[in-house]
């Protein structure tokens, strides 16, 4: 049986780090508006960065479920797009070092992996390791996005106060990596930021901005996040015409909303306002919302 750290090759020539942080953007599982991939991205486009370990795919991803592009050009094979699951070594807008795990969720060997992590958490003296991630939720375009935070350590958090009571989900690597972290002794967290379900399968530059500027406060780093910030002006535009242009979709945006103040009401203790008559469900509201945006997205493309 292959050792955890077989399943990684360390760079030459490995630099001194003073307890980084480390930023664990791992896709595949539930990525609502692309977020994390748009996150990870924007760091590694936007800051210096060199690999510090690669981990070996070929042990780790199930090419079936999972297949990677290929590029065909009338009588031959051009390009293959390869997946890559690596940790790097970031430098931030001020040069502060810190780490960033990125690449598709593991399929296979999630434990060996997760040990595999937590020995490179060690060898580097990670002070705090940090999940993102992107969620569909019954919530309006029209409001802030907001996120969940939980994390090995309550006093992580802060006075954040938490969106969600005891649940069940399926299990992912990136959340049993931060359950092994703390059942090890070592500080974790993690930021889902929630994407209004009607729009998860676009791509969402908001939450992605407010991932970035979420592990900002909670860790100090100076994370760059204005173009992403741009491209969200862009996308709220786009959605706001499309809703404009449209009035049963005006509609169920003003229901959402009244779901989701009222939700917000209710968590600063004060009872829902006077409603003669009871609003739909925000499950309802959003599929049918999001079956609108995809009538329209079809009728541009066609």
């Amino acid at each position: 049986m292959l050792e955890p750290d077989e399943l990684y090759e360390l760079a030459d020539d490995l630099p001194e780090l003073d307890e980084p942080v480390l930023v664990q953007a791992l896709t595949g599982f539930v990525d609502a508006g692309s977020a994390i991939q748009l996150a990870r991205e924007n760091l590694l486009d936007r800051l210096d960065s060199q690999v510090v370990a690669t981990f070996d795919l070929d042990q780790l991803l199930d090419y079936r479920s999972r297949r990677p592009p290929m590029i065909f050009d009338e009588d031959h094979w051009v390009s293959y797009e390869q997946p890559s699951l690596a940790l790097h070594l970031v430098r931030d807008q001020l040069g502060t070092p810190f780490l960033l795990l990125a690449g598709p969720e593991p399929d296979l060997q999630w434990e060996r992996f997760i040990a595999a992590v937590t020995g490179l958490v060690d060898r580097f003296a990670v002070r705090l390791t940090v999940g993102l991630n992107a969620i569909p939720m019954a919530v309006p375009h029209t409001r802030p996005v907001s996120v969940t935070a939980h994390a090995t350590d309550k006093a992580l958090l802060g006075d954040r106060e938490p969106w969600l009571q005891k649940v069940q989900v399926p299990a992912s690597v990136g959340n049993l990596l931060e359950f092994r972290l703390g059942e090890n002794g070592h500080d974790a967290m993690g930021f889902a930021a929630h994407v209004p379900h009607y729009l998860a399968q676009t791509t969402y530059p908001a939450a992605a901005e407010l991932l970035l500027d979420s592990v900002s406060a909670t860790t100090g780093l100076a994370l760059p996040t204005g173009e992403l910030r741009e491209a969200a002006k862009v996308v709220r535009e786009d959605v706001d015409k499309q809703v404009a242009d449209d009035e049963q979709a005006g509609r169920l945006v003003s229901s959402l909303e009244a779901q989701y103040d009222a939700f917000l009401r209710g968590r600063e203790g004060n009872l829902l306002a006077d409603n003669d008559r009871p609003l739909p469900t925000a499950d309802e509201l959003g599929a049918e919302l999001e079956r609108f945006l995809a009538e329209q997205q079809r009728r541009e493309n066609e």
